[in-house]
């Protein structure tokens, strides 16, 4: 016999019992963007490889190790997108969406990584993003933290998730503060990690952001980003925060929070949680002013988020938050007797044409009423329909509640339209 083929490591199946808590949360994205005027974008999953060396980062952890990356039969290097802001820009730019122009998008879907699986962190993950292009002020960075605030009270997890809000400040700025931090790093190399020492030259702000418990020691003096700001940024981080605060949304300032991608400027935020473990952010963002332009695009200010999907289901079903999910069927109709199955089949049709988006299943491959009834049983419907030959005759079907404490009842054949309508 053959060797089974197995998938591929951190690249994962979903099963059917798994699809009905994503599909709950990915109706959830679509219905909250949806809300705040933001309307989908699909781009492609390969891209130039040129496209995310040219936003991230060459330096970046992503760009050195991560990427899935190969030529084509045309001698083109081409990558697997392994975040959706560079894609979404590419494609604005190219057809001409961004410039003097205010677009609110949001797109859904696979993005991949080589990292070491683990909980939480797949090399095949599916992210859901949200970009605007188009406006400079804060309150767009407001009302996309409110977005992001609405889709954890709308998922039952808002007690469970912390934001965490800093600024980076303008490019002048923070390069300003490159120059005193490399300075301050430089005399406290001996007390670094390896990863630190390298980032120390090519992403400096990145060591702010070091998990490594003697690393942040070291940090303890460092000099602080925003000593370096001026009136403009601290205005526009004053506005952002009396937006929060006149919401209602809590935050907690994090100076150290820098986000891993090059081209963030100004607000930066986290939602993090206890919940994950060690992987405990849930969605980031923040602005990127200059990324249209160093892709090719005419100056357009850009401010988004990106949130793990895998995470969220995650979190919901370790949370028990799966209370709001719809069954893969509302009712299951039984066939008993001799022709039964050819009018339960065309019941059924009929019931699903009076009922918009009622989930029927009928039962096939025949049986007895225990084999029957331990498939209803098994699909998770609300109830059983059950049609014999008495129940034809007399123009009735015999209702059997599936969960719950009901007593069975017969009901007319007209009656069970409300009944269907009723249970969705």
């Amino acid at each position: 016999m053959s060797k089974a083929i197995q998938a591929i490591r951190g690249m994962n199946d979903c099963l059917p019992s798994e699809t009905k808590v994503w599909q709950m949360v990915e109706d959830t994205l679509r219905r909250v963007a949806g809300n705040y005027g933001f309307a989908e974008i699909r781009m492609p999953i390969v891209e130039s490889t040129a496209l995310f060396k040219r936003s991230i980062g060459e330096v970046t952890d992503i760009v050195e190790k991560e990427m899935y990356t190969f030529d084509d039969r045309n001698g083109d290097s081409l990558t697997l997108r392994p975040e959706g802001t560079a894609s979404c820009v590419r494609a604005g730019n190219q057809h001409g969406l961004l410039y003097n122009q205010e677009q609110r998008l949001w797109y859904m879907g696979p993005m991949f990584r080589h990292e070491r699986p683990q909980k939480g962190r797949y090399r095949q993950f599916h992210q859901f993003g949200i970009e605007a292009f188009g406006i400079a002020t804060p309150d767009i960075d407001a009302e996309i933290i409110m977005l992001s605030a609405r889709l954890w009270k709308e998922l039952g997890i808002a007690e469970h998730v912390t934001l965490e809000l800093n600024s980076l400040g303008s490019n002048e700025e923070r390069a300003a503060y490159r120059d005193a931090l490399v300075e301050y790093l430089t005399k406290r190399e001996d007390k670094l990690d390896e990863d630190s020492k390298r980032r120390m030259h090519s992403n400096p702000l990145r060591v702010l952001d070091s998990k490594n418990p003697d690393v942040q020691a070291a940090l303890a003096d460092a000099p602080k980003l925003s000593d370096y700001f001026g009136e403009e940024t601290q205005a526009h981080f004053a506005q952002l925060t009396a937006y929060l605060d006149n919401a209602g949304i809590k935050y907690e300032l994090n100076e150290r929070l820098v986000r891993g991608l090059d081209y963030y400027n100004r607000t930066v935020f986290e939602w993090v949680t206890s919940s994950l473990g060690a992987q405990g952010t849930v969605c980031a963002g923040g602005r990127y002013d200059g990324l249209v332009e160093q892709l090719g695009g005419k100056g357009t200010p850009g401010v988004g988020f990106a949130l793990g999907i895998e995470r969220l289901v995650l979190m919901l079903t370790s949370l028990e938050k799966l209370n709001n999910i719809r069954p893969q069927v509302e009712a299951y109709v039984i066939a008993l007797g001799e022709g039964a199955d050819l009018t339960a089949m065309q019941l059924a049709e009929q019931w699903r044409d009076e009922v918009s988006g009622i989930r029927i299943q009928n039962h096939c491959g025949g049986g007895n009423m225990k084999k029957q009834m331990k498939r209803a049983d098994k699909s998770g419907a609300h109830i059983a329909l059950i049609l014999g030959e008495d129940e034809i005759a007399n123009g009735q079907v015999t209702v059997k509640y599936l969960r719950g404490q009901h007593e069975q009842q017969q009901i007319d054949l007209a009656q069970v339209a409300g009944l269907l309508a009723s249970i969705m």
